[in-house]
């Protein structure tokens, strides 16, 4: 039997790779000859430049960067011929921050800026920034800011960080210093920069934004468009598609003439999953939950769509589940297994992941292999 397995990261416990290691391992030990494909997946989000590494003949460029709060971090760029790939949650993920640690009205995308400018420095001709998983809201204005281009107030001075101090800001301190590479802002995110469904509104809560906060945020977001309008001669910046992807970062990108494109389609393309769909009897994806968001448009519906357009039974391990047998067959998934249901307590889901989805790989082995 040939089993395709192909599951996103389980954020905060398992990376793709590693949830992908872990399916494996668990259908060996049941089903030790059966062959099993692995390509762990990304939709732009927190491993894709892990995911693209591990598929495509590049070189991995360690570059030294900062997190969301200015705290030295290690990050990487991924050279392949021209093309750099870089990964926005590298220097701005929600993940490497501490719960109490987060400030959404000061985090700042300026190291996403110094990823972007050692891409540049290595020679790219064109550069896909994969946007997702980020703790800032400061539409990009911190990446600007590494750039060459800072955010600055009426006296010219630069602005302080993050997305609140942007509601003073009057124009920009110089120009992107991107020597006209092209950029690609990779996401599924199609939310608008500002409003009801924007950045602020729609992800700020997550990244510990108080009901307040959003209003500040999305008042600041809406002054700051105009300024990038008027800098980069582009209309109506606040509500264009992507540009409320990772706070708002997609906004920046479009602004400076980025192209948006499906971060998991890419990805797909890239790794070659749809000739490992083809040749495929069973296919098995995952994420760390399983919601009513998963089916619209997430990495595991996806997969699921494609499985069930080649007539595959398709199952989803993921760390917990909240969508109905009805709603998961709706979207082609034959089967949803998840750790908290299988350990009985959240806590152990958390605490043993891997060993979670390994005995839940092997069941499912015992149950499939033929």
């Amino acid at each position: 039997m040939r089993v395709l397995i192909c599951p996103d990261k389980f954020a905060g416990t398992l990376s793709a790779a590693e949830a992908a290691a872990a399916v494996a391992e668990g259908w060996h030990e049941a089903a030790p000859g059966d062959e099993t494909v692995l390509r762990p997946l990304s939709d732009g989000g927190p491993g894709f430049v892990e995911v693209l590494a591990a598929a495509l003949d590049g070189r991995r460029v360690r570059v030294a960067t900062v997190d969301p709060l200015g705290r030295p971090v290690a990050g990487e760029v991924l050279l392949v011929g021209t093309t750099a790939y870089v990964e926005s949650a590298q220097a701005c993920g929600l993940h490497l921050l501490a719960r109490q640690e987060r400030d959404v009205n000061a985090a700042t995308s300026y190291g996403l800026g110094l990823l972007l400018a050692a891409a540049v420095e290595a020679g790219a001709a064109e550069i896909v920034v994969g946007l997702g998983g980020s703790a800032v809201n400061d539409a990009g204005a911190g990446m600007l800011a590494a750039l060459g281009a800072a955010p600055v107030d009426e006296s010219g001075y630069a602005l302080p960080y993050g997305g609140a101090p942007l509601i003073t800001a009057a124009g920009l301190g110089g120009l992107p210093r991107l020597r006209q590479v092209r950029l690609v802002a990779a996401t599924d995110v199609d939310n608008p920069l500002t409003g009801l469904h924007g950045a602020s509104s729609v992800y700020g809560p997550q990244k510990g934004a108080t009901r307040e906060d959003v209003l500040r945020l999305d008042a600041a977001l809406d002054h700051f468009a105009g300024v990038l309008e008027k800098a980069f001669d582009i209309g109506e910046l606040r509500t264009l598609p992507g540009g409320g992807a990772a706070g708002g970062i997609g906004a920046a990108l479009l602004a400076l003439g980025a192209r948006v494109v499906s971060g998991i389609g890419l990805v797909t393309t890239l790794i070659g999953l749809e000739e490992q769909l083809d040749a495929a009897d069973l296919v098995i994806t995952g994420e760390g939950s399983f919601d009513h968001q998963s089916l619209r448009g997430k990495v595991a519906a996806g997969i699921a769509n494609g499985a069930r357009d080649r007539g595959l039974p398709c199952v989803v391990v993921a760390g917990r589940n909240e969508t109905g047998h009805r709603e998961a067959a709706g979207a082609g998934v034959t089967e949803t297994y998840a750790l908290v249901d299988h350990f009985g307590s959240e806590e152990r889901a958390l605490a043993e992941p891997a060993r979670g989805v390994r005995e839940i790989a092997a069941r499912l082995a015992r149950q499939w292999s033929r």
